[in-house]
């Protein structure tokens, strides 16, 4: 059992294995071929190696051919791509003018996709008129404007479809007049800014479309998530029916969730323990998997990380069986396309036994035939870990699945909490299209398409923003509409998948070469002088931040050590959305201006020692955004056994096991998400913690935090009391970007403060989780 042989070879004295669960076989259910789909669009399918469809995707196409949205949102390996080929094929078969769209959040996806399409149309002289072609960044600017003639099917990400297609729809005329199908594949990973962005461009999408006479049906996949019509519905703007019920098959599958231990030879922050790094750990299993010969997949969270961890695995192999060492390889977004491609091969065909990988493994790209997959660290959300997870046993036969904790609240939590893994359903996509940060500069795109009549604006509830626009000089009302200026470049100016407002171009001083960007907001935090920033795998170290220009400067280097900012905060409500009094406890969902410094950064080891603490002379920055704010009178407090001298260290360590634990509930990375708290805050005159939402106007994460505050807190505490530390590690209450260096802490009082909120706003006294 391959369980068996990785416990075997743990240290003596090590107990890392927190649960095991079996997971039984799933069997097939099959449906016919519906009546209304093209023989040689069935013949094409048959020929690809389908038989018959499977429930789901038989449901799914047959609702879509009928007219009407739907998203089918079943697990990996479950054929979603045939729920909308089916349809697609059929109507384009049918109609020599028809056209279909086709989104995918990713290169790689996108290009399997495409793959599959060309050989579905070249099988049938009926579909070969389709031509399927990719219009992406990648494209050719010759195949660009082939495709944009000649093609019937476009393969396409968001980015292209708000820069490439909506900004100059006029020559896309023919395309759009004649669009019959709109394909979202993936669309659970539309979430938080990205997503709000992505839902008002497929608003606008629709909105031209319509213009030129055409009304398409969506058809969406997604993972299992928690109310995926809802969801979809929410993302383009119209309702839409969901298939949730799987008809695929798969094999047994055991889920072992693994703790690496605290180490007792390293220390660090404030003299913390720390664990075993979860990457290390996952090299490890990952090389006794492979000499039992287990075709074995490892998920890591950072691109150094599964270079790192294909090193560490090939260099234990090494030891074992060199030839074994020589079939390992690392995976990530960056490496060349004909290098990718050729991993993926080797890979299935068995030439490679192990790889470590990004999430960039995770969508999309069939692997068939893996044996187990190492998840290093939660992957952010339950969705990502089935979607990972499902890369074993595509085969029907038994696999393993092991979840490495990291040295974090949220993986403590899942792996001595595993109901709340296993049991639940996978989080609700949070998307807040009506964020007037997220809403002005889509409008100003909007109305540069096609000009804003007054009942688009009021369907928007988007007066105020305009209004606000216009005073800016960006747009102006006039009798017929709302236009934009001609100093308005408003599509150039907007980046759909990163921050808000003005970006930083990280630039490689020696060479350069552009190495990316970073919002102006997140820039002191993330490319301060002296940070490290990873680049497709290249390290580098900041020399130089000019804010004004938009520029960071950087130069090559390898260090063994990270950085983290630490900084200042400090918040003011500006409005009160909702409040409740709970007796002596206050919660209340809340409009709030954080203003931040950075004033200095730590260096790390990999094993989680700190180096140093070093100074910096940071601008300050002023967010405006929503936040989840509880409040405790001192008297209640004092009932808990918490003293003046301990409210401090109580509220600071709550605060951040909190933010460490949102992402249970809303499908945001920590990184999206900021807390303060104070014995005293000057606004509600009462000790109060706050979590907010790292993006101007919000993502969404705070509203959801609000909403699941008994299960969130609930969560949180459990996560602390499940912590084997004595007074506070990384696993529970510490922070990796505190600005106070982690101090005060009290983890015991963290947990009373807790218990204090839940017993006032529970409607039971121990809430289910």
């Amino acid at each position: 059992m391959l369980l068996d042989r990785i416990l075997a070879g743990t240290p003596a004295g090590e107990r890392p294995l927190t649960f095991t669960a079996e997971l039984p076989p799933r069997v097939s259910s099959y449906s016919e071929w519906p009546e209304w789909a093209d023989p040689a669009v069935v013949r094409a399918l048959e020929s690809a190696g389908v038989p018959r469809p499977w429930s789901h995707q038989a449901a799914a196409a047959s609702i879509a051919a009928a007219g009407e949205h739907v998203v089918v949102s079943t697990g990996t390996a479950s054929g979603k791509s045939l729920a909308y080929q089916l349809p697609v094929l059929t109507d384009l078969a049918g109609d020599s003018r028809g056209t279909a769209l086709y989104l995918s959040p990713t290169k790689a996806l996108g290009a399997d996709q495409l793959r599959a399409a060309v050989t579905l149309t070249e099988s049938e002289p009926v579909l070969r008129s389709i031509h399927p072609s990719a219009f992406d960044g990648d494209t050719s600017t010759e195949l660009r404007q082939w495709a944009r003639s000649n093609s019937r099917w476009i393969f396409t990400n968001p980015d292209m479809l708000h820069l490439g297609i909506l900004r100059s729809h006029q020559r896309w005329a023919h395309v759009l007049r004649n669009l019959r199908y709109v394909v979202v594949d993936e669309c659970h990973s539309y979430r938080g800014v990205f997503g709000s962005n992505v839902a008002l461009v497929l608003r606008r999408l629709r909105r031209i479309a319509a213009r030129y006479g055409a009304h398409p049906v969506f058809v969406l996949a997604s993972a299992t998530t928690a109310d995926p019509g809802a969801a979809a519905s929410r993302l383009i703007g119209a309702p839409c029916a969901q298939v949730t019920e799987d008809g695929s098959p798969h094999g047994p599958r055991t889920i072992a969730l693994w703790e690496p231990p605290l180490l007792t030879s390293v220390t660090g922050e404030n003299g913390a323990p720390v664990r075993r790094p979860a990457a290390s750990e996952a090299s490890r299993i990952m090389a006794d998997l492979l000499v039992e010969g287990a075709r074995t997949l490892t998920f890591v969270r950072s691109r150094r990380g599964a270079e790192l961890t294909a090193i560490g695995a090939r260099r234990a192999l090494s030891e074992v069986d060199p030839d074994l060492a020589d079939r390992v390889a690392a995976y990530r977004a960056g490496y060349l396309a004909e290098d990718r491609r050729e991993l993926e091969a080797a890979l299935g065909d068995g030439r490679l036994l192990g790889v470590a990988t990004t999430n960039a493994l995770e969508l999309g790209v069939d692997i068939a035939g893996l044996d187990a997959v190492v998840v290093a660290g939660f992957p952010g959300t339950i969705a990502s870990f089935w979607q990972q997870a499902g890369r074993s046993g595509r085969r029907g036969e038994g696999s393993l699945v092991v979840l490495v904790a990291r040295d974090d609240p949220l993986d403590t939590y899942l792996v001595h909490h595993p109901s709340a893994l296993l049991d639940r359903p996978v989080e609700a996509t949070v998307t807040d299209p009506t964020n007037p940060y997220v809403l002005g500069p889509q409008l100003l795109c909007a109305a540069l398409e096609l000009p804003l009549t007054d009942a688009e604006v009021a369907d928007f509830g988007a007066i105020d923003v305009l209004t606000e626009l216009a005073e800016q000089g960006l747009i102006r009302r006039r009798a017929h509409g709302w236009f934009v200026t001609a100093e308005s470049d408003p599509h150039s100016s907007l980046d759909i998948r990163g921050g808000i407002g003005k970006q930083v171009a990280i630039v490689d001083g020696e060479s350069g070469r552009l190495l990316g960007t970073v919002d102006a907001g997140r820039a002191p935090a993330t490319a301060h002088p002296g940070a490290v920033h990873i680049h497709q795998g290249e390290s580098f170290v900041v020399d130089h931040l000019d804010l004004e220009e938009g520029l960071a400067l950087v130069h090559p280097e390898e260090p063994d050590w990270t950085t983290s900012a630490r900084e200042t905060t400090d918040i003011a409500i500006a409005d009160i959305a909702e409040h409740k009094p709970y007796g002596d406890v206050g919660v209340a969902l809340v409009q709030v201006e954080v203003t931040h410094q950075v004033v200095g950064y730590l260096r790390r080891l990999s094993s989680g020692e700190v180096l140093d603490s070093v100074e910096l002379d940071m601008p300050a920055q002023t967010l405006r955004t929503r936040a989840v704010m509880y409040t405790i009178t001192p008297e209640l407090l004092e009932e808990h056994g918490i003293g003046a001298d301990r409210v401090p260290g109580a509220l600071h360590a709550a605060e951040h096991a909190a933010i460490g634990l949102l992402p249970l509930v809303a499908t945001c990375d920590r990184g999206d998400i900021g807390g303060v708290s104070t014995a005293l805050h000057p606004d509600t005159g009462l000790p109060t913690v706050f979590v907010y939402d790292g993006h101007p106007g919000g993502a969404g994460f705070a509203d959801r935090g609000h909403a699941e505050l008994v299960r969130w807190l609930s969560a949180t505490r459990d996560a602390i009391e499940s912590c084997e530390c004595a007074a506070g590690c990384p696993s529970c209450v510490h922070s990796p970007k505190c600005g106070n260096g982690n101090h005060p802490l009290d983890k015991d009082g963290a947990v009373r403060v807790l218990t204090a909120i839940l017993d006032a706003v529970s409607p039971s006294p121990n809430p289910a989780v």
